[in-house]
Order: structure tokens, then sequence, then C-alpha cells
């Protein structure tokens, strides 16, 4: 039987929730700690537990103090967050088609010219990675991805946008991202797709889910017009390869 873990960081988020944090920085390890525990108390309820969002390095346990006070809630967090993560992790993969550059992708020459390669080779560096759906934050469907390319990792934009456009595909920092909505953003904008990972009366209203997998593949803007009125309509476009 596997040794338990580390035991996490517990912090006070006011007088009704608890920050279990794993670790200070992006990590893959950690965020699999912590969509774990997030199944587990989906699994195990916890009298008095009322909510759990996911993040990338910690889970944010919300509850009702009238139920269940700070250090036994805490003390039950700490003992579950210590089991073992299971080795084979059943996840689902999608394949999501994207139009690059152009007025779909409107930094993509920049970036090249930053990384000291083509836009060609920035599109084929980032459909190939294997990314991972660390969490979902910041507006509905924004998925944030791990497993961008060491190569495509870059700072973010010194001056964020005040709108960019929905199903936005960008880097930023280690990280990739798909915005589903129009809003602001300081990454740096290769494409955009026609996939809603967030369509309010649709079944499911949220596509992809934090522990997914997502790869890209290439569309060019027919296609993507083509993809876009389907969407429009209430249709998928995403591609679910394996559940």
């Amino acid at each position: 039987m596997a040794p338990p873990l580390t035991a996490p960081r517990l912090l006070p988020s006011g007088d009704s929730a608890i920050t279990v944090e794993f670790s200070r920085k992006i990590d893959d390890g950690a965020n699999r700690r912590v969509l774990a525990l997030d199944r587990t108390l989906a699994q195990e309820p916890i009298a008095g537990v009322t909510e759990t969002v996911p993040t990338y390095r910690s889970l944010l346990v919300h509850y009702d103090p009238t139920q269940v006070d700070f250090p036994t809630l805490g003390q039950k967090l700490t003992e579950l967050a210590q089991r073992p993560v299971p080795s084979s992790e059943k996840t689902r993969l999608w394949r999501i088609p994207v139009a690059y550059g152009g007025e779909y992708g409107i930094d993509l020459e920049d970036v090249a010219k930053t990384l000291g390669t083509t836009p060609d080779d920035v599109v084929a560096r980032h459909i190939a990675g294997d990314y991972r759906v660390a969490m979902l934050g910041f507006t509905p469907g924004w998925s944030y991805l791990s497993g961008l390319q060491e190569s495509l990792h870059m700072s973010r934009r010194q001056n964020p946008r005040l709108l960019t456009p929905a199903g936005t595909i960008s880097v930023g920092g280690v990280q990739a991202g798909i915005q589903c909505l129009a809003g602001p953003s300081g990454w740096h904008l290769l494409g955009c797709t026609p996939v809603r990972t967030y369509q309010l009366h649709r079944e499911p209203m949220f596509l992809l889910e934090p522990g997914d997998r997502v790869k890209f593949y290439q569309v060019d803007a027919k296609t993507y017009v083509e993809q876009e009125r389907a969407a429009e309509h209430g249709e998928l476009i995403a591609e679910l390869v394996a559940a």
C-alpha cells in the first residue's frame, strides 16, 4: 500500500471557506491532487460542505459553519488529501479545431518573431502539444491548459487588451488557454476556435471539465466559418476521441 502523501496547507478564506493548498506554483502533480480531492468530496460528502472550487494548485471548500467548524473540517480534508492519487486516471480526450493567424490570431506573427521562428512553426508546435484542462475560471468556459511546450513559453503582453474575441486560442507564460466569451486578456492570440466550451442553453452547458485532455488541429477559414455556423445552432464541433 502506498504511503500517505504530504499534508496540504490549510488556509482560512473568510469564516465559511477553507483553501486546501497543495503547491505554491503551477504543477500538474499538485493539480491531480486537487482534482482527486474534489472527486473524493463528491463521492464521500462531508456534512456541512456546500461547494468546492478546484484551481491549478488548490481546492476552495465552502462550508456552513453552523454544521461544521474549521478544525474539524480541516482535519477531515487533510486526511482525504493525503490519500494516494490513482495512477490510472480515466480522462476524456477532445480534438478541437483552430483557425490560426490573420484575423483569427492577430499575435501569431509577433509571437514567431519573438521566438525567432516562423508562424507555421509556432502553429506546428502548438498543435503538437498534449494539453490537460487544469481548471476553469475567469469567465464561463475559460479553460486553462497545462502541457504547453517549453519552446512556446513567453511572458504575457505588457499591455493587456480590454477586449479579445470569443473562441480565442492563446498562450501566456507557461500556459495555453481557450477563451469562450469575449473579454479582456493579456495573453498572445494565436488563433480562434468555433467550439463553445460554454453555452448557456446547451446540454452539457460546460463542454470541458478539469482533468480532460485536449489536442488541437488546424482548419482553414472556410471550414471555420462552416463550423462556426454549426456551433451557433448548438453543435459541439469538438470531437470526443476517448472517454
